[in-house]
């Protein structure tokens, strides 16, 4: 490479950066002034280019009519973020970040439905840009003229929200919100048109960079979740509500696309997350962060202490056992499929549940877990042709080997740092799984995964998936409820404290990730026989975000949440996409929304509490 094509591969970095920048700013400004972890926020870059599309292509092809289109679209895609603060975010501020996480996910889902009905499934490309259609000549080099505006376009719009933020009176009240939100509202501040500012000017910013990318990226459904991965590592590479640090971050981000692309062709899709996991094992707040004031919660999203299960309890789980039981006697080839996928389900999402709730410890990439868990049995099945439950057995110790090295980092940070972190962890098993054709098969996965003769029947199985999971289930409980599981629990309530006590807070943390991974990868290796094939999904996004949402359904601060949230996701998604084939992202989308703003404590504990009412009625009458 010459020193031309070294300047015009920079220059690339920087218009891709630019469009980056758009987005990751309004996401660290909406954080830094509500705290909201908004997951939905790659959906308003996604409407951005879908409105942009539409309304471009309908005005006259000049420079006025496509960027005139452009503002336009950024506007409505605004007003939409206004609608999502009122009807939802302004109901869940002081609620525990995973609870926005799962509500934001809603909103996913619904605007997924929503633009597949309005534009449909396939890609939509818009002409070139009037008057930047050409191209110059750079050291030999031709460079778009588009690329170069976009260049251009990053630091105008840093400098436009600088002096907003710095010389205007409602920039002084957004930054003094971002430093001090409670205190900012002692004062008389109107946190309510605050907020709803904040997420107008945000999503705004995201429209307007789904809009820009329309001349050089299709329009399509996966967008939304592509460039929301993207944005979190910006933002928490630049440091969680810092503009300028997002803006850093970006430029730091471009260049590694655009020289990775060069340099390091089978790393590509890993690259950014490695430079994030380098940059928050130093700088655990990212390069312009701080350190967080934790908020103060709602009263309803305050944790309870766990209780062993009383005997009502234990009659009614063992009736469950019992119909489990005699399933197979009555139940169909389907239902016995569905309730085995139940088991292993019920599973990952206890030992999410585990790292979360009892050990404090929020984690966005436990698909790392299940997904290694599968891949260990699935090659232990195929390569060295082990039996089914040595397989399962060396997938547990995989597993947990993964937690014990992700852990040691990811227990240094805290809060959503440590959260990305355990992202990019893995994203980067997850690149490896696509790119390792030679041991993984690539997108291919592994195929032709065969259970042991004794269970090769789906009753056999059925049992043999029903009896692991129950010991499985049995034996988490029974390490909450162990010496270990309380001081875990002391230093996820209070760490100082704890720590005073001779309690090693971190030690404990880390074997928190241990054990974990061991459950996680117990239920991949589970799922591996249960299929047959394992393929890279097995460790994407979207499986750690359906451990969540079953974790969240069935209610964080209960014990038996994730075996009811499992159950009920898993119907839920299956009957949905079943009989709603075109709707089901919708319907679900909007049950997720409506669960968390009326019942925020989850299908448990909204049962707890209904049965804690029906007991004081008792005893007053």
């Amino acid at each position: 490479m010459d020193f031309g094509q070294i300047i015009v591969q920079s220059l690339s970095g920087l218009a891709h950066a630019s469009t980056l920048f758009l987005v990751a700013s309004g996401l660290s400004l909406i954080f830094g002034v509500t705290r909201i972890v908004n997951f939905a926020h790659g959906s308003f870059y996604m409407l951005g280019a879908y409105l942009a599309y539409s309304i471009t292509t309908r005005l006259p092809a000049t420079p006025l009519g496509f960027w005139g289109g452009i503002l336009i679209a950024a506007l409505l895609v605004g007003v939409l973020g206004i609608v999502m603060e009122v009807l939802i975010l302004r109901r869940i501020y002081r609620a525990p970040e995973l609870f926005q996480i799962l509500a934001t996910f809603g909103v996913i889902l619904i605007v997924q439905n929503v633009a597949q009905a309005a534009w449909g499934t396939g890609e939509l490309l818009s002409p070139r840009a009037p008057g930047l259609r050409g191209a110059v000549e750079i050291f030999g080099n031709l460079f778009p003229e588009y690329d170069l505006a976009l260049i251009l376009l990053g630091p105008f719009v840093l400098a436009l929200l600088w002096l907003l933020l710095h010389k205007t009176r409602w920039g002084v009240l957004v930054r003094a919100a971002t430093q001090d939100r409670d205190m900012a509202a002692s004062l008389g501040i109107n946190q309510g048109l605050l907020f709803t500012g904040v997420l107008f000017l945000g999503c705004f910013l995201a429209g307007f960079a789904g809009g820009i990318q329309i001349p050089k990226e299709a329009a399509n459904l996966q967008m939304d979740l592509q460039i929301i991965v993207e944005t979190f590592v910006i933002v928490v590479i630049g440091g969680m509500g810092s503009i300028l640090g997002a803006f850093l971050a970006a430029v730091l981000v471009g260049q590694v696309h655009a020289f990775g692309v060069v340099a390091f062709p089978s790393l590509t899709l890993v690259l950014i997350f490695l430079v994030m996991a380098v940059v928050l094992v130093f700088r655990p707040m990212g390069l312009l962060g701080r350190r967080e004031k934790p908020q103060r919660l709602a009263p309803e999203a305050m944790e309870r202490p766990y209780a062993p299960a009383q005997r009502g309890i234990l009659v009614l789980w063992s009736v469950a056992l019992a119909v489990l039981l005699a399933v197979p006697l009555v139940g169909t080839d389907y239902v016995l499929v569905i309730l085995t996928e139940f088991f292993v389900l019920a599973v990952f999402a206890a030992s999410l549940h585990f790292l979360m709730a009892v050990g404090g410890m929020v984690s966005f990439g436990h698909a790392a877990y299940f997904g290694v868990g599968a891949y260990f049995a699935a090659l232990a099945a195929t390569k060295l042709g082990l039996p089914m439950v040595a397989a399962i057995v060396l997938a547990g110790f995989g597993a947990a080997a993964a937690g014990a090295l992700f852990g040691w980092f990811c227990t240094r940070l805290f809060g959503v740092y440590l959260a990305m972190l355990t992202l990019a962890f893995a994203q980067i098993l997850w690149s490896v799984s696509i790119q390792w054709v030679a041991v993984t098969g690539g997108d291919n996965g592994i195929v032709g995964i065969k259970a042991a003769s004794w269970v090769v029947s789906r009753t056999s199985f059925y049992y043999f998936t029903l009896f692991i999971a129950a010991a499985a289930l049995i034996s988490l409980r029974g390490i909450i409820f162990s010496p270990y599981g309380y001081t875990l629990r002391a230093g996820r309530d209070s760490p100082l404290r704890a720590d005073a006590t001779g309690v090693n807070v971190r030690r404990h943390q880390w074997m928190a990730f241990v054990l974990s991974g061991a459950f996680a990868g117990l239920a991949g290796a589970l799922i591996a026989f249960q299929r047959g094939q394992v393929f890279p999904n097995d460790l994407s996004i979207a499986t750690t975000v359906d451990g969540l949402v079953m974790v969240l359904l069935g209610g964080i601060q209960t014990l038996t949440g994730p075996v009811a949230g499992a159950f009920s996701y898993h119907l839920a998604h299956t009957e949905l996409v079943r009989n709603f084939e075109n709707y089901w992202r919708l319907i679900l989308g909007a049950a997720i929304v409506l669960l968390v703003l009326a019942f925020p404590q989850g299908i448990v504990g909204a049962l707890q509490n209904l049965a804690g009412r029906w007991r004081t009625v008792e005893a007053r009458g």
